[in-house]
């Protein structure tokens, strides 16, 4: 998994929706967040996040990206060992 963006002059972002197994989503800087089926996360546009399976889960999302003005995608780096560790 990489660390990435959704950039938009307006609008923009993803929606995540868990619909099988276990991951997680997590925003730099803050604490991971547990998802499981059912689950929904709206992530707001510029907002640098990565999100991908439990380690020892398979993990099936929806992403669903709002309509936005002037949007991109960049990825950045991986995930880390360390901080992909921490997970439960």
């Amino acid at each position: 998994n990489n660390w990435h963006i959704h950039h938009a002059k307006t609008g923009g972002g993803p929606i995540l929706v868990c619909v099988a197994g276990r991951g997680y989503y997590q925003e730099e800087g803050k604490e991971a967040i547990e998802m499981k089926p059912g689950d929904c996360i709206n992530i707001p546009a510029e907002v640098k996040h990565w999100h991908g399976a439990a380690p020892d889960s398979w993990f099936s999302h929806l992403a669903v990206e709002v309509p936005g003005e002037e949007t991109s995608n960049e990825w950045c780096e991986p995930v880390s060992d360390e901080e992909y560790g921490k997970l439960k």
